[in-house]
């Protein structure tokens, strides 16, 4: 792995809104792989933090972040509907 590629993968690993399903089609690196990536090429308390923050965040899987737009959605909506019926 060079280190442009590798930097690469780092990049995409930090953001926010990149998934891991985007992260595979574009490198071929699946979750546990980028996780590994990141593993050796960051300080132990970098490496830490990223593990803290990636872990509870769902836009960085796919299929969590679909599912938490659309309980959003339902609540918004029935939010909506309670209020109109309130006033």
């Amino acid at each position: 792995m060079n280190d442009q590629f590798k930097n690469q993968v780092i990049r995409m690993a930090w953001e926010d809104r990149t998934t891991f399903d985007e992260i595979y089609k574009k490198t071929g690196l699946v979750e546990a792989e980028v996780i590994k990536v990141m593993r050796r090429s960051l300080k132990e308390g970098s490496f830490r933090m990223w593990r803290k923050r990636v872990s509870g965040r769902t836009t960085k899987h796919a299929g969590k972040f679909r599912e938490t737009r659309l309980q959003m959605k339902r609540v918004s909506s029935r939010d909506l509907a309670n209020q109109q019926e309130i006033e």
